[in-house]
């Protein structure tokens, strides 16, 4: 019977520590014992009562409390952790439950832990932690172990069952010395048996020993116990068995690789030299490759049909293909994220001016990936006019996180194949273009652009859409099969940005995939800030000029993009730059005078007569006529709707002006609402039965569509049959209802833009239009004021007042 010694250890034989006898703990009067302890949290160690275990300590709180409590003979709190990974635990960081234990001797290893030898006394429950610093103190409550009776048959039978399965346990597991057995058969009291055996025996899941720790009464942990120690003897089996298949295969192997070498010594003799160069490189750089299991037993599978087609045939050169393929790409091998938002932010604001909206989800994504440590990449879809630099925000967003970077022309498309690569059937089959950026990019998640997604088409040869939803669904994508790999590549760590211009072409499936960010036109203030910024000193590196020979202003910059440029982005802007450049490196190299800061005649003699008409705000002098805004493809545009009444009429409307049907209709409800609210104006309602109404939109040649006139449409009615002229300065853009209710439209930021342009100074649109206005900075609404309105009661009575 173990007592009065312990063994640990497993290679070092027989370790004699003296200890306290279990009869001594047992004896031991909860009242002789201490009522506040120090505490030693344990990562993932449980210490039980009667046992003697070493326990490596790195903590420096946890080193000065055994050194304090090893000179002075104090008694401590031993209590596990609830999660190992905290470095600095807190009370709601241990469980309530513990034992306490006696410091028999420490041992500080150089250059490693210090390891104290620690016997277990008494379970204890944890009633408060008084002191935190410089470690743990708690009082405690002293827990007795409820016994079973000495006479107890089946608590003997479950106690040989615990040794016996001990037992078996410690035959299979390599880890744990022999001896150890031989100290449990001899074990006679059934807690120290009990509380032995659990210590000694490895059982992963430590909230399982907790569990066995919490069990008041003796019996009961016992039958506990052995239904882990059942559950134990069933993992190790399983490991055993599969050590032998392991072991198996192996030899197998060894036979194989006995016998390749026999047949290929055979074949020398015979002059059949099987030694193929570019076969052995390939099968060297597939040992060295890391890859998934499934592209391994794929490679050795199809490396063995080329060793036996001959090198002369056609399928010889279609399979090293197909191999080089494999080998070529980077699997499992990624770049490492740069983690740091500043310089993300830092890279993004040098490159790119304004898109604040898309630089925030990017940082956003950075934090999240920061905190968590991996996430699936998001979808994203920058959508909005050309010039704004969508696409080239991509290879910013690739430079900010430091991965690879690809782009893929989508615009045409009509080829399935094209996404998903052909068959290896075909002749000239290869990977589809998803497959083969990733292989020029040399890692498996680079930032990859797919621009134009919105112009992709559809014909006989399938529809690149539907493959295209595989590609960009992260819940699928982890899967993505290429036909010509014909095999699953895991896409799900690749940031994909797709651009567009018109998301009403793309396919619903494919947009509910992405994550829709609107990248709209740019204001002149900002278009000024970018051509100061980024366009002017490139074109003055590609046509080697520098600041000296020649300088824009804002008053030059606004001229070019007023007269010269039609467009939300800054394409046009580039070209109208790159022509002024060109032209003073010509006056340069002919030795020719030109001046170092152009003036207005300067622009018209480099740029021609200016080629872009803008509308002035015309100061609504007319009854009927009334100043709209509008939003197109390249930007915002003011926009006059006029409307005029011929007496002796039938109560007809006439719209004129290339109209598409909404616009129409946003005619109608304006005509139908003052016709049944003809008390606002004081009018007889008579007057829409006398009267024919009719409303044009100047420049007809060009369509124009959309519910944002409304109530312009209104205005315009109400001036023209009142004979009163809206206010100087005034437009106004926003849908009406039929109960006379404005609701908000879209396209805000361009049509500011265009009411700046043409001098308005008052613009009239919807209470929820606000938050736009609000995104916007104050430097490019300052000199414009807004009047928020929700019903066409508020537009009249601000237009006529």
């Amino acid at each position: 019977m173990v007592k009065d010694n312990i063994f640990f250890g497993e290679d070092q034989g027989m370790n004699i520590i003296p200890v306290m006898s279990i009869e001594s703990i047992h004896d031991l009067d909860a009242k002789e014992l201490p009522s506040v302890l120090p505490i030693l949290p344990l990562k993932n160690i449980v210490l039980f009562p009667d046992t003697v275990i070493p326990i490596p300590v790195r903590r420096e709180k946890s080193i000065q409390l055994l050194n304090e409590a090893y000179k002075s003979n104090k008694l401590i709190g031993a209590i596990t952790q609830k999660n190992s990974k905290v470095e600095n635990p807190k009370s709601e960081d241990i469980f309530d439950m513990g034992t306490i234990g006696r410091i028999i001797k420490i041992i500080d290893i150089p250059n490693g832990p210090v390891t104290a030898i620690i016997q277990g006394v008494k379970r204890f429950e944890l009633k408060s932690v008084d002191i935190t610093e410089p470690y743990l103190m708690a009082s405690v409550k002293y827990i007795e172990d409820i016994l079973p009776d000495k006479d107890d048959v089946e608590m003997d039978s479950i106690a040989k069952g615990i040794k016996n399965s001990a037992s078996h346990i410690i035959k299979l597991n390599q880890h744990i010395s022999q001896d150890a057995g031989f100290a449990i058969k001899g074990i006679e009291d059934y807690a120290f048996l009990v509380n032995f055996v659990a210590t000694t025996i490895e059982i992963e899941n430590q909230i399982e020993k907790m569990s066995l720790l919490y069990e008041n009464y003796l019996k009961e942990r016992a039958l506990r116990l052995l239904e882990l120690l059942d559950k134990q003897i069933e993992l190790l089996k399983i490991r055993e068995d599969i050590q032998k298949k392991v072991k198996n295969e192996i030899d197998q192997q060894q036979r194989e690789y006995y016998l390749n070498n026999q047949l290929k010594t055979i074949q020398e003799e015979l002059g059949m030299n099987s030694e193929d160069d570019d076969i052995s490189e390939l099968i060297e750089t597939a040992s060295k490759k890391d890859w998934p299991q499934q592209a391994a037993q794929a490679f050795d599978k199809e490396i063995k049909k080329l060793e036996k087609i001959n090198p002369s045939s056609p399928d010889y050169s279609i399979q090293y293909g197909y191999l080089s393929t494999l080998l070529e790409l980077p699997w499992n091998e990624c770049t490492e994220d740069n983690l740091d938002l500043n310089h993300a932010q830092k890279i993004l604001d040098s490159k790119h001016y304004g898109l604040d909206s898309v630089k925030e989800r990017i940082i956003e994504y950075l934090a999240v990936l920061k905190l968590k440590g991996d996430m699936k990449s998001p979808i994203l879809c920058l959508w909005g006019p050309p010039g704004v630099g969508k696409t080239s925000l991509g290879k910013s967003i690739a430079s900010a996180l430091g991965r690879k970077y690809g782009r893929i022309s989508l615009g045409g498309l009509h080829d399935e194949s094209e996404i998903r690569g052909h068959r290896r059937t075909y002749i000239g089959a290869m990977p589809g273009r998803i497959i083969q950026t990733i292989k020029r990019a040399g890692s498996s998640n680079p930032v990859i652009v797919l621009d134009e997604i919105d112009k992709v088409t559809e014909d006989f040869h399938g529809d690149p859409a539907s493959a295209l939803l595989e590609v960009l669904d992260p819940e699928q994508n982890s899967t993505f099969h290429d036909n010509y790999l014909d095999l699953d590549y895991d896409l799900s760590k690749i940031l994909f940005i797709t651009t567009a211009n018109n998301i009403s072409t793309i396919h619903p499936a494919l947009k509910d995939r992405m994550e829709m960010i609107n990248v709209s036109g740019y204001l002149a203030e900002e278009k000024i800030a970018i051509a100061k910024k980024h366009l002017l000193p490139k074109q003055l590196s590609d046509h080697g000029l520098s600041s000296k020979d020649l300088k824009l202003n804002k008053e030059d910059l606004s001229l070019i993009i007023n007269d010269y440029t039609s467009e939300s982005g800054v394409r046009g802007l580039d070209k109208q730059l790159a022509k002024i450049a060109r032209m003073t490196a010509k006056k340069i190299a002919l030795n020719q005078d030109h001046n170092l800061t152009l003036s207005a005649a300067d622009i018209k003699e480099y740029l021609g007569l200016p080629t872009n008409h803008h509308d002035s705000q015309k100061g609504n002098q007319m009854p009927g006529v009334v100043t709209g805004l509008a939003w197109t493809q390249v930007g915002g545009e003011i926009l006059f709707i006029e409307c005029s009444t011929s007496n002796d009429g039938k109560g007809n409307l006439t719209t004129t002006g290339n109209l598409g049907d909404v616009m129409k209709e946003s005619a109608m409800i304006a005509f139908q609402y003052l016709k049944s609210n003809s008390e606002l104006l004081s009018l007889d309602p008579k007057v829409f039965h006398e009267k024919d109404f009719h409303i044009h939109v100047p420049e007809g040649a060009i369509p124009k569509d959309g519910p944002s006139a409304g109530i312009t449409m209104v205005t315009a009615i109400a001036s023209a049959l009142t004979g009163k002229c809206v206010k100087d300065a005034v437009a106004m853009t926003g849908e009406t209802t039929l109960r006379g209710k404005v609701l908000p439209v879209g396209g805000i930021k361009e049509k500011i833009l265009a009411a700046k342009r043409a001098g308005v100074k008052t613009i009239v649109l919807s209470k929820d239009n606000e938050r736009d206005i609000n995104d916007i900075k104050d430097i490019y609404i300052k000199g414009l004021q807004f009047k928020y309105v929700e019903r066409i009661e508020e537009v009249l009575k601000f237009v006529f007042d």
